[in-house]
């Protein structure tokens, strides 16, 4: 059967679900279901208790599941992942030995997430427990210098991240910023973390590194465009990531296997060797029989001085099928719509350029980070304009 440790963002929840994790990880307890008070009424939560999760329900061997994690799409439908103790264990080896060792890790995810579990899975298997921010009232900078300051003075220090986050501690310098220059590694996934942003950290002093992953994978396999030791990336014919390797989850509790291969929903290319992932597959935008990849529009954008962040989206358009419309966040300077446009036109081509700009105050985002294309495409609207969307 399936353990469920009820988390709400305290220290306190945390400590008991990584007493749930020890013997989860070795495979002489139950599979662990960490589970958020948003959570606890859902159908298919509710009963998973009472459902077996692969061959064995506390095994750590290839059948068996050390975790099951609660992962939803912009639907908002849940589906619970299996994760077996040995894909859990393959991860945070793979993670250990590209980040160049063991480390004190510091938990600053919510714990219900795979990301926030798999800094628990790091940092037990590295021999101690993560030093937890307590995350009730919110991601606060304050409190995550506080916590980093809990962390032993010597040995290696490691923490995952959220764009968001990171943003919010860049912007508040200081001792939070100060704190954040202190880790040997700040993973960074969850959401595409922009260019800009990226830069920023780095010319900071911020040891910044990009991850792509999903519940599915046990959390990130690529790092900075590299899969993890073991980690295998297929791309088919229109670009689809197909992942596998020992990180892969069983399954959905419920459903088939996976059978050793995942298809996601991501599209992605090769570029000088590494993975750069496009964006999502059922959010490309096909304009004028055009294929146009938010995520590259939102790069473009995002990259412009005076925007902060930026979030695309196709909308309808009796003419066109779809149009162009991006939401962005206005910084000191903004450069007006003519001049986006035209970088987005240099970089992408005509098809690219958005037909619509519409300034908001901050991107809707959902899960850990990820921007909500639904709720922005609910904040934008097409114009009676008769601008060609492709500008």
């Amino acid at each position: 059967m399936i353990r469920t440790v009820h988390v709400d963002g305290s220290p306190a929840a945390v400590t008991n679900l990584t007493d749930a994790l020890r013997p989860a990880l070795s495979g002489t307890g139950p599979a662990v279901l960490p589970l958020p008070p948003a959570l606890r009424s859902h159908s298919a939560v509710a009963q998973a208790p009472q459902q077996h999760c692969g061959s064995e329900v506390t095994g750590g061997g290839a059948g068996g599941g050390g975790v099951v994690v609660a992962t939803s799409g912009s639907s908002g439908a849940a589906r619970l992942v299996v994760l077996s103790a040995a894909a859990l264990r393959a991860s945070a080896a793979a993670t250990a030995v590209r980040l160049g060792g063991a480390a004190h890790w510091l938990l600053a995810l919510p714990a219900e997430h795979v990301a926030g579990v798999q800094v628990i899975v790091r940092a037990l298997l590295a021999g101690a427990p993560p030093a937890v921010q307590d995350l009730r009232g919110g991601f606060r900078p304050a409190d995550f210098a506080a916590t980093a300051a809990t962390l032993p003075p010597t040995g290696r220090r490691h923490t995952s991240l959220v764009p968001t986050q990171l943003a919010r501690l860049l912007d508040a310098g200081g001792a939070a910023l100060e704190a954040l220059c202190g880790f040997d590694a700040v993973l960074v996934g969850g959401a595409a973390l922009d260019d800009t942003l990226r830069s920023r950290a780095r010319g900071a002093g911020v040891r910044v590194v990009t991850t792509y992953g999903m519940s599915e994978t046990a959390g990130g396999c690529v790092y900075d465009g590299v899969p993890l030791d073991g980690v295998t990336v297929d791309l088919e014919a229109d670009g689809r990531i197909v992942l596998g390797g020992p990180t892969l989850a069983e399954g959905y509790l419920g459903g088939p296997p996976f059978g050793g291969r995942f298809r996601s929903g991501d599209l992605g290319r090769w570029r000088a060797g590494r993975l750069e992932v496009l964006g999502r597959a059922d959010d490309m935008i096909v304009t004028g029989g055009e294929n146009v990849a938010p995520a590259a529009v939102e790069r473009v954008l995002a990259a412009q001085p005076g925007i902060r962040g930026a979030c695309v989206v196709g909308v309808p358009d009796p003419e066109w099928g779809q149009a162009v419309v991006a939401a962005v966040v206005a910084g000191a300077g903004r450069p007006g719509d003519d001049v986006l446009r035209a970088a987005v036109r240099a970089a992408l081509g005509r098809a690219a350029v958005p037909r619509r700009l519409v300034d908001v105050d901050r991107i809707p985002l959902r899960g850990v980070g990820k921007p909500d294309r639904s709720a922005v495409a609910r904040l934008v609207t097409v114009t009676s304009e008769p601008n060609h969307p492709h500008g």
